[in-house]
């Protein structure tokens, strides 16, 4: 087991180490992507790598994951659930090839708190507002990456 952890870490390091020495050469808008994601994969790879090798094996023998799950759900419950879940997933895509991705970040997650965690008007306007200017200040202001319309802007000529 603690092999097969070890070549893995390796792996993810190897793949990292050539993400970063593949993209120090490109534009810092090219690079962006790879190297916030190569960077930390690198970080955490290799101190995994340490653990595994040098860290103390695996004596519980109890579940992987502290979360247990319930099984007093009724499935009629949990289906719902999962049906909603999906929903809001395929709502979100729609959304981002209607209006594309600027307007439904904000939109999203206004429409998310208000009307499915039910939070009040403040905490949700506040997230909105801060979710829309993290949103528009790194990638229209500082990266200045240029979103596709939306169909509906399109189709309006906007």
């Amino acid at each position: 087991m603690r092999s097969g952890r070890v070549i893995f870490c390796i792996f993810l390091i190897a793949v990292s180490a050539y993400a970063i020495h593949a993209a120090r050469g490109w534009t810092f808008k090219a690079s962006l992507f790879p190297l916030s994601v190569s960077i930390p994969l690198l970080v955490l790879a290799t101190i995994h790598l340490f653990q595994a090798i040098f860290g103390k094996g695996e004596t519980d023998e109890g579940s992987a994951v502290d979360l247990d799950f319930s099984n007093d759900v009724p499935p009629e419950v949990a289906r719902d659930r999962v049906i909603n879940s999906f929903s809001w997933i395929i709502a979100f895509i729609a959304s981002v090839y209607l209006v594309g991705f600027p307007l439904t970040v904000p939109l999203f997650i206004f429409s998310y708190l208000k009307f499915q965690s039910e939070v009040g008007w403040l905490p949700t306007i506040a997230a909105t507002a801060i979710t829309w200017g993290c949103f528009y200040g790194l990638f229209q202001w500082l990266v200045h990456i240029q979103f596709e319309p939306g169909a509906i802007q399109i189709w309006l000529g906007m």
